[in-house]
């Protein structure tokens, strides 16, 4: 139970409620049951009465005997009155009762032609019910008639009732405590079993999983931790992979420029054209580690939200006509063609120009890094509602899986894995694409054909939410 708290919480919370409930029902119950038996008996000591009453008026000289056998019968005692205050009759199962309960007061009201009903306790404590009703002769009031009833057999009714009521009570209490048990055990179950594996998670252990499928919100809490788990799984992995892959891009060009700057420092090269080969080397891998450098601090600055816009107007049409310019060279070298094609009216989008040079050479570059044969093909058209602009780029090229394409904009992460670094790159480029396309207010989206190619669609709103 120590490691079951909520559980604990849980049960006390309703059996709590349970017993206030409870309570109620049998306050509710009993009082209802004495209020019942009370009326009753109030009810049968008044139709007695009026029996008595028959009785005593009726001019039969052997009604004394009949009211006496019929008090006896009937377990109460009467009480003849004259309007002096003396007893005429005494008669029933209470020879020897108390009369206290008669009193002037009393008797004078009776013979007025009222009537009483009252409760009374003797000095031993036996309760009874009293009613009075005066006699006549059908002209005047002869004298006064008390019946007495005793409480007895409604205490033993109401004794039972209330006995009853606490053994199920008892019984509904012991029931309601397995019920709120098993209850408790299984809400409770699967929050302890969520608190386990999010400490195992914060351990480290990222394949633990929750197997909990209730449709429900404990469901889809079990849910989100899983996709939690998932998601710290891959980024631990994808960071690992990027540690060892950036360890290796920076070991590379270091060991090239200490090897080749050694060379050429202790004058090991036979002829100038050798050397001025090794200095060439030295500077493709010095070229090569700044690239790198200056995409980790991009990346960095990002995610510091420390970027700036310059806005400006761009034609898009002019940028894209100057970037495939400029990779046309690495395009002829790989045999690759290249295409542009325009379709609208106006390219024009407001924009930092450095930024939008910057996302379309990522993807360029990409796509003739990832292309191997084909063409490339860049297209720059106006939306439909003249309200955005869309740069698109497609290839040839090796394509990305289905199951990798909800990944490709995530630091550090790369389709191609292998350490050979086939097709080179750090896995930064379309991840800081992705960032200066939502800093300009837009869109991008990737669809890709594994052995066909892929198509990169960014859509540049004209004016930013900032100036609309």
């Amino acid at each position: 139970m120590k490691n079951n708290i909520i559980g604990l919480k849980l049960g006390s919370v309703i059996m709590s409620v349970f017993l206030v409930v409870l309570l109620i029902l049998g306050i509710t119950i009993d009082r209802m049951f004495t209020s019942f038996y009370y009326n009753e008996m109030q009810k049968e000591t008044e139709e007695l009465t009026s029996h008595f009453i028959g009785m005593a008026e009726s001019p039969d000289s052997s009604n004394e005997q009949m009211m006496s056998t019929f008090a006896e019968f009937s377990d109460v005692s009467i009480f003849n009155i004259s309007k002096d205050g003396s007893v005429i009759l005494h008669s029933g199962v209470h020879d020897r009762a108390d009369r206290s309960f008669i009193n002037a007061s009393d008797i004078n009201r009776i013979f007025a032609g009222k009537s009483v009903d009252f409760e009374y306790t003797d000095p031993t404590g036996h309760r009874y019910f009293i009613t009075g009703k005066p006699i006549s002769d059908g002209r005047t009031i002869q004298s006064v008639l008390y019946v007495m009833s005793s409480t007895e057999n409604m205490k033993q009714s109401l004794a039972s009732i209330r006995n009853l009521l606490l053994l199920a009570g008892i019984g509904a209490f012991i029931l309601a405590l397995g019920i709120t048990g098993i209850i408790s055990l299984l809400l409770s179950r699967p929050l302890i079993k969520m608190q386990k594996a999010t400490r195992k998670i914060a351990a480290g252990e990222l394949e633990t999983r929750l197997s909990i499928r209730s449709n429900d919100e404990i469901g889809f809490l079990a849910g989100a931790i899983n996709d939690l788990a998932v998601d710290l799984q891959r980024y631990r992995d994808t960071r690992q992979e990027f540690l060892a892959n950036i360890s290796h891009e920076l070991r590379t060009p270091i060991t090239y420029l200490k090897g080749y700057t050694k060379v050429v420092k202790d004058g090991l090269y036979e002829t100038e054209g050798e050397r001025d080969l090794y200095l060439d080397i030295i500077h493709e891998e010095a070229h090569r580690l700044e690239h790198l450098v200056e995409d980790l601090f991009e990346l960095a600055k990002m995610e510091e939200g420390k970027i700036t816009l310059t806005l400006e107007w761009i034609d898009l049409k002019h940028m894209a006509e100057q970037a495939v310019r400029r990779v046309e060279l690495k395009a002829k070298e790989k045999g690759i063609q290249l295409k542009i094609t325009y379709h609208g009216d106006s390219y024009r989008v407001r924009g930092d120009e450095k930024r939008m040079e910057q996302i379309m050479m990522n993807l360029l570059e990409n796509a003739i890094r990832y292309t191997d044969e084909g063409e490339i093909t860049v297209h720059v058209n106006e939306d439909v509602d003249g309200d955005s602009a869309v740069f698109i780029v497609e290839d040839t090229g090796i394509g990305i899986p289905e199951e990798e394409l909800p990944y490709v904009f995530e630091r550090f992460y790369r389709v191609e894995k292998s350490r050979s670094r086939q097709y080179g790159g750090t896995g930064l480029g379309l991840s800081i694409v992705k960032k200066l396309v939502e800093l300009h207010g837009g869109k991008i989206r990737i669809t890709s054909q594994p052995g066909v190619g892929t198509r990169c669609e960014v859509q540049l709103p004209r004016l930013p939410k900032s100036e609309k």
